[in-house]
Formats: structure tokens, C-alpha cells, sequence
């Protein structure tokens, strides 16, 4: 996106889409509202990053939890092909991983995918649990 196509996103839209991503990298639970009330589950901001991908980076087991409730794409990848999962492999969120898998996570969904993550970060374990 570039200067010229930020300016036809009226600001007041830009600024409530801006809350809504930050609602999500907190893990305040009032995004939750704003899904039940029409926002789109799987909005990504600029980089491509979903309030999945965000709650789940940041470790919000709550907030993910509810998102999936409401239909979140588990698998959808942000604009460096990375998967949610592989996200929290990466940040060692081990209740989040289990939270995905149950929702159906595709391991092997990304570039690196969550298995090659595990691998990566020395999580034989994890490695195992998914393959």
C-alpha cells in the first residue's frame, strides 16, 4: 500500500482499525464485541497479520480462544508467509499451540511451517507431537 491509497481510507477508519489490531495484540476481550457486531474475524492490517496472528503472538490464550470460537482462520498465513502456529512456536506460547492444533492448525501450512519451527527452536518435542 502506498502514501497514495492511505489517503483514500478516511482516517476515523484507519484509527478504529488501528484499536481494533491493538484490542488484539493486548488481549483485551472487547474485539470479541466488535466481531459479534459485523467486523470481519479474519481483518489482517498491513502486514498481513490477522487478530489471531496477533493475540497469538502476544500470548493471549483467551482472545485466541474466542476468535476461533467465531470462526478465525487458524491457518491463515500473514505477508512473510508465516502461520499463527509457527507464530507461537516461535514465542514459546504452549497453551496456544495446543489451542490451534485443536482447531485444527495445519502444521504444515507456512514457509517455515510450525514442524520446521519446532525444529528450529530445538522443540523436538513439539516436532513430534505434530508431524
Amino acid at each position: 500500500m502506498n502514501d497514495h491509497d492511505n489517503h483514500q481510507v478516511p482516517e476515523e477508519i484507519q484509527e478504529f482499525a488501528g484499536k481494533l489490531f491493538e484490542f488484539a495484540r493486548t488481549g483485551d476481550v472487547t474485539l470479541l464485541e466488535y466481531v459479534d457486531n459485523g467486523v470481519d474475524v479474519n481483518l489482517a492490517n498491513q502486514d498481513g497479520n490477522t487478530f489471531l496472528m496477533l493475540a497469538a503472538y502476544s500470548g493471549h490464550a483467551e482472545l485466541v480462544e474466542g476468535l476461533v470460537e467465531r470462526g478465525a482462520d487458524v491457518d491463515k498465513l500473514n505477508a512473510r508467509g508465516q502461520s499463527p502456529l509457527a507464530g507461537v512456536i516461535f514465542k514459546k506460547e504452549d497453551a496456544i499451540v495446543d489451542l490451534l492444533l485443536e482447531a485444527g492448525a495445519d502444521p504444515r501450512a507456512g514457509h517455515p511451517d510450525a514442524i520446521a519451527t519446532a525444529q528450529m527452536f530445538g522443540r523436538a518435542d513439539l516436532a513430534e507431537k505434530m508431524g
